[in-house]
Parts: C-alpha cells; structure tokens; sequence
C-alpha cells in the first residue's frame, strides 16, 4: 500500500529510479518513513539487454525487468514512484527542500541524488540504430559488466589518450582481437602508451568515417575499409547528472560526480548521494550498497531530529 505524504511532505524525495534509487525506497519504506521516487525513465541500468553478473541471476536479467522488480518492492511498502523530471529543488526558511518540475511543487525533509550518468555515444551513429546494436550486444560500454562475453571476439574499443589505452588494455584480458579506433580525429596516444598497446598485440586504427551494423556485425571504414567487429566498446567518457545537487550547494569533484562522506552525506545537511553519479564502479551491486546506506543514514540522521516512534 502507497503512503501519500503527511502535511504535504515527504521524509525524503529520492530523485532517480535507478538500483541505486529503488535500493534507498525499499529500505526508507521499510522503516515506514515517507518515500517518494521521481523518474525520468533513462537509468543506465535500464538499457541494459541482459546483465549476467549480478549475484542471484546465474541465467542472467535484463535491466528494465530487474528496475521492474524493484520498483514493485518499494511500491509494495509504501513508497510512491512517479514518471517525470525534476526541474529544480532549492531549501527553504523550514530546513527543508521544494522540488520543483511537472508534477508540482514537493515538499520533503531530505534529498536523495540518485541521477547517475550518461554515456557519450559513438559519433556518426542514430539513436535507433544504437538502440538495436546495444540490444545485440554489438555496442558494450562497460567491460567490467560483460568483458567475459566477447571472450575470444573481434573487439573495437572507440576512443584515444589514457582512457582509451586502459580500456583496450582491459579488454585484452578477454580477446587477442582488440583494435584500439580513434573517434574522428587522429589519436592522441604518447610513445609509453603507444609501446605498451604494442606489447599487448592491440591494433591502432581510425579514425572511423562510418558505423553501421547488421544482424551479424558491427562495422566501421576505416582508411576507406569496411572491416567487421562483433562488439565495441565507446571509451568517450560520461556526462555526470550533477546538476540539481550542484545547485543545491554540493561540492562536486573535478569530474563533476558528486562528493560524499562515507555514509553518503554531500556537503550539504539534509542532502545525500548514492550511485554512479558518486563516484565509484559504476556497477549495480555497487550502486545498491551506497542506496542502502544512504537510507540508513537518511533514517537517523532524521531520528536525530525527531525521535522516529510508532
């Protein structure tokens, strides 16, 4: 059963429904405060085709079933989750927070940031096509999560400098085909970056002037040659989702992702982070444990307060 807000406030407004999100739901619910979750419905997590290395699902689960279940569990103790986007939030003469976005003003004595990141995507490639290329597994952006799936395939990681070469580096734990593909411009890669790419037998090519993909393959021109790969990986970097805990005063690091202390708490009282826009792995099971205990810290950090009493 859903518990709407008493006195028009909320105990806590988690912004994002993502693991890390869903994961302090289910936990503020269950310690009867009162929840509630807005989502834009663009988790990483979500677009995840099938994630096989999360504990308790040796088959595997795709993103948006595991988010499903989720979301259902903190529905089932009282937590409200709403579709929609959070345009501002901003403190008031209360010490408590007004969110501001398509659904009205809300009221809420703590802030979850749970916004996460996005991906940059491959250039020269539609949404669409990325869409049907991330569901076959021929567009991968995190090695950690499915490395062990292109074990022994042809591997194109897209990008140059420091994070390109570690990312084909790692890779090259998986598969002899690496080739390293430089985005559009021409590769800014130093003599020790380029010996130790040499030593590891991993290709340097590009930069691409196309991608396209079939059923089979994905594929990108390179010097006016159509070569085949079964997967790559864009090592471009991610845009951190920051922008309403900045606002709200939060320090930030030089990344942008948003810093916290160990219990998750950022610079601000009353405002807490948890997830990949902390940063972090950037996995699932990770995200979770910082949702966890950042509900803890929420739940007595307001006990302290007020005592929490039945």
């Amino acid at each position: 059963m859903q518990r709407a807000s008493p006195h028009g406030r909320y105990d806590c407004l988690i912004v994002g429904g993502g693991p890390a999100g869903l994961t302090a739901a289910i936990y503020l619910a269950r310690f009867h405060l009162t929840v509630l979750v807005v989502d834009s419905g663009k988790s990483r997590a979500r677009s995840i085709p099938l994630t096989r290395n999360h504990a308790g699902f040796p088959e595997g689960i795709a993103g948006s079933e595991l988010l499903a279940r989720m979301e259902e569990q903190a529905r089932s103790y009282g937590a409200l989750v709403q579709r929609g986007k959070v345009e501002t939030i901003e403190g008031d003469a209360e010490s408590e927070f007004v969110a501001h976005g398509a659904g009205g003003p809300v009221r809420a004595r703590t802030i979850l940031n749970a916004t996460g990141v996005v991906n940059r995507r491959p250039p020269l490639l539609d949404e669409d096509a990325h869409a049907r290329a991330l569901q076959r597994g021929q567009i991968r952006y995190c090695p950690i999560c499915d490395g062990y799936e292109v074990t022994d395939r042809a591997v194109a990681v897209i990008g140059t400098g420091e994070r390109g070469c570690n990312e084909a580096l790692f890779l090259r734990s998986y598969t002899r085909q690496v080739t390293l593909v430089s985005p559009q411009r021409q590769h800014d890669l130093d003599a020790g970056q380029r010996a130790r790419l040499a030593d590891a037998g991993i290709a340097i090519a590009g930069p691409y002037t196309r991608i396209s993909a079939d059923e089979t393959a994905i594929h990108l021109l390179l010097a006016g040659r159509e070569v085949a790969f079964d997967s790559i990986y864009p090592a471009l970097g991610s845009d951190v989702r920051s922008r309403l805990a900045g606002a709200l005063g939060a320090r930030l690091s030089g990344e942008g992702c948003v810093t916290v202390d160990r219990h998750q708490r950022t610079s601000v009282p009353g405002v807490y982070a948890a997830g990949d826009v902390v940063l972090g792995l950037d996995q699932i099971s990770h995200a979770m444990g910082e949702g966890g205990v950042a509900a803890t810290t929420i739940r007595n950090d307001l006990a302290e307060k007020s005592p929490l009493r039945r």
